[in-house]
């Protein structure tokens, strides 16, 4: 690390509130699968912007899309009709079998709120006032503004910010009998992660997340299915709840969404896309026409180039690496995750040792807690990197 490196950590030390903390590299450019620090040192990717460089950093399909939406409109909000934002909603539906309407944003945590928000309204047209309540799971992750921390299972991300607010529950994920008796007359709906992403990399069991459809139906509640990590082919399909062959009532994306710029979005079908009027909800920037082009051309990139399909086989081949690490080492106990969005747990909690030790080697992955480091590579990514990875962790695990 050089004087560069020096003066942006200087500035950001004094300027910047300390809400992260850092790791000692600056990243100044990106190809595929590649990072080069300031120092032109050269890193594979195992994070993806957490997620969200489903493409690869710097696609030319992107990048082109957002250049000449540039030098024509930026912005003029939602006041008006824009290029783009009607063909991106109609595209989104398509992804997901048709039959979805829009509302689009600029994160995963403002879905949430979008989401939240047409929940309640939905049930409160349904069954009066009071049915305003949402069950999500144990260890979920929904965001950190209010309601959508609120939704959250993780009491360490909450604490701090007592109260809450009220008319959430939460159930051990894949407990069909929890589920069901945390259900009220009050309960508008259901909020899950197909697989969850910052809780450790959970996936629902597949009897599970259609027993939930069923229990939903039966009950008269909302099926909402938090994407954002999920979605865009990280797990094979545009989004996961096609693999499980559940289809939810109302579905929140971001990241992978416009592969790195802002962007998010509220999905809703059935009598959910009719809970929201005129007045109910907004965004200044969301879906804005740089923002829809982007989307656009990163949809269509991913759809051209099979990423889906390269995501189930490179993550196959990933996930049989880190096995074989796990039954050789012992330093693994369990490999868990779908497609490209894997995790390893560790026998001990050494995960910010061990991510700080690969980057050390070139390798970028992410420590979550105390003994789970996830894989959540760019959808390009190939056998031959992964085999990089596994050899670099495969000779951290020995030596942290």
């Amino acid at each position: 690390m050089g004087a560069h490196y020096d003066e942006i950590a200087r500035l950001d030390a004094a300027y910047v509130l300390p809400t992260y903390a850092r790791k000692p590299v600056l990243f100044v450019r990106g190809e595929g699968m590649r990072l080069y620090d300031d120092d032109g040192r050269e890193y594979l990717d195992f994070v993806s912007g957490i997620g969200a460089v489903n493409l690869g950093h710097a696609h030319p399909a992107v990048a082109d899309a957002v250049a000449v939406q540039m030098r024509t409109l930026v912005h003029v909000s939602n006041l008006y009709q824009v290029e783009h934002r009607a063909a991106l909603a109609e595209r989104l539906s398509d992804l997901a079998g048709g039959g979805w309407k829009a509302f689009f944003c600029n994160s995963g945590t403002e879905a949430a709120e979008g989401a939240i928000k047409l929940a309640r309204r939905w049930g409160k047209a349904r069954r009066g006032e009071e049915c305003v309540e949402i069950v999500s799971a144990e260890r979920s992750f929904h965001g950190r503004t209010m309601a959508a921390l609120s939704a959250t299972g993780q009491a360490s991300k909450q604490e701090a910010f007592a109260p809450l607010l009220p008319g959430f529950t939460h159930v051990p994920l894949n407990d069909i009998e929890a589920l069901s008796a945390a259900i009220t007359e009050r309960t508008c709906a259901i909020m899950l992660e197909p697989v969850q992403g910052e809780g450790g990399v959970y996936p629902c069991d597949e009897d599970y997340l259609a027993a939930v459809r069923r229990l939903c139906d039966e009950r008269d509640v909302l099926l909402v299915l938090d994407e954002v990590q999920t979605g865009f082919f990280r797990t094979g399909p545009a989004f996961a709840w096609q693999g499980y062959g559940v289809r939810p009532d109302v579905m929140m994306l971001a990241k992978g969404l416009a592969n790195g710029l802002p962007a998010g979005a509220v999905l809703a079908s059935g009598t959910a896309a009719e809970a929201l009027g005129p007045g109910d909800h907004g965004s200044t920037f969301g879906g804005g026409p740089v923002i829809a082009a982007a989307a656009l051309a990163t949809i269509d990139a991913l759809v051209a180039e099979r990423l889906g399909e390269n995501a189930l086989a490179t993550g196959a081949v990933l996930r049989t690496a880190l096995e074989e690490i796990a039954t050789r080492t012992g330093a693994v106990t369990e490999v868990r995750g779908r497609g490209l969005m894997l995790a390893v747990q560790l026998a001990e909690p050494r995960a910010q040792a061990v991510a700080a030790a690969c980057l050390e080697r070139g390798v970028v992955v992410n420590a979550i807690g105390d003994s789970i480091v996830r894989f959540l590579p760019p959808l390009v990514c190939s056998s031959t990197e992964t085999a990089i990875l596994t050899d670099a962790l495969s000779a951290v695990l020995g030596a942290v």
